[in-house]
């Protein structure tokens, strides 16, 4: 299965993946970003990435490429705030037959805000500077918009009220993921995609 977890800068993807993979040890944790800078390496950087159809089209060849033959799990901490490359990169995946569970971080402006302004002087965000907060801040109103706009089947989640754990167990039920708890032991969460119960 592949895990998107969406949402604004600032909403929790990468705390959320961080927690999912410590809970599945075995999955590999892919941020797309990482094909942007690539790119960037062969072309001049010129505004957002994602607006390369060759970023879209690396996005998802590569999370095929990891799920199909490094991980049964793909957790995947991604902004898709436009609708359009939403559609293309999840639908590629799914096209592909791969089953994707969209999660989607809800955050109040004001607590995205909050912890932009936390990043300038957090020791754990070294690389974020100036210009990266103000082009977070830029869109904070258009992100926090969006999660109304998700389509049917994501698992809209709201990260300002509740905690990384808490958010883990919500993705985890509703992924029907195996997970390892305290002495190293795999259980099943109870509720798997194909449930009826939604």
């Amino acid at each position: 299965m592949i895990i998107w977890i969406n949402g604004g800068f600032g909403a929790g993807k990468t705390t959320l993946a961080e927690e999912l993979h410590r809970r599945l040890p075995d999955a590999v944790v892919y941020d797309p970003e990482d094909v942007g800078l690539m790119l960037w390496k062969w072309m001049r950087p010129n505004g957002d990435f994602q607006h390369l159809p060759s970023w879209r089209e690396l996005v998802v060849a590569t999370a095929l490429s990891l799920r199909r033959h490094h991980a049964d799990t793909l957790i995947v901490p991604m902004s898709l705030i436009r609708d359009a490359y939403r559609a293309e990169i999840l639908g590629g995946l799914a096209g592909a037959g791969e089953q994707v569970l969209h999660v989607f971080l809800g955050t109040d402006a004001g607590v995205l805000r909050e912890r932009l302004n936390a990043r300038v002087t957090d020791p754990k965000y070294s690389e974020w500077d100036q210009a990266a907060r103000e082009l977070g801040m830029t869109g904070v109103d258009e992100m926090v918009a969006a999660a109304a706009r998700q389509p049917a089947g994501t698992l809209l989640l709201r990260s300002d009220r509740l905690t990384p754990a808490e958010l883990a167990d919500e993705v985890l039920a509703a992924a029907g993921v195996p997970q390892v708890h305290a002495g190293g032991q795999r259980i099943w969460q109870a509720r798997s995609l194909d449930s009826e119960e939604t």
